[in-house]
């Protein structure tokens, strides 16, 4: 598939307002591995060949399991995830597919009971970047395979 349009070049205001999002969480205290695990759980949901090649990276990188990696679309059924991460993974899932009548009142208590307010609003902005970033690259068919690790944080940091 050919790429469509280089998104970061056609509109650099708009990939810094995206840029921006992501630099708040990054900054927010939550744990790099959950963010990176929820990222990698919404891009498995919306199909984001580019989003899954990076966060898969990323947490490689970071040290995570293999194990953990390949059972992620399974999580509810493996035991290799804290009770945190399951409510995080939980809650990244119902806000990506939003079920007709919201959000159950279950899965909001859920995860209410695992993050404080200003943790919940700082992963629910974590959930809205990936889908966007999910989005655009989909959208735009950005390539997959070239990512390398840490070049996301070099970003970040403005390097």
């Amino acid at each position: 598939m050919q790429p469509r349009l280089d998104y970061t070049k056609a509109s650099s205001g708009a990939f810094k307002a995206m840029l921006g999002l992501e630099i708040h969480v990054s900054k927010s205290g939550l744990e790099p591995s959950l963010v990176e695990l929820v990222k990698l759980r919404v891009s498995q949901i919306n199909g984001c060949a580019f989003c899954l090649d990076m966060h898969t990276k990323e947490l490689r990188a970071s040290g995570e399991t293999e194990q953990r990696l390949y059972l992620l679309s399974s999580w509810r059924e493996a035991a290799l995830y804290s009770e945190r991460e399951r409510a995080g993974l939980a809650w990244a899932e119902v806000l990506t597919r939003l079920p007709e009548g919201g959000v159950p009142d279950e899965t909001f208590e859920l995860v209410r009971n695992h993050f404080s307010e200003t943790q919940l609003v700082d992963l629910t902005l974590a959930i809205v970047s990936i889908n966007g970033w999910n989005r655009l690259n989909i959208g735009f068919r950005t390539p997959a395979g070239g990512y390398v690790a840490r070049s996301a944080a070099a970003l970040l940091a403005g390097d």
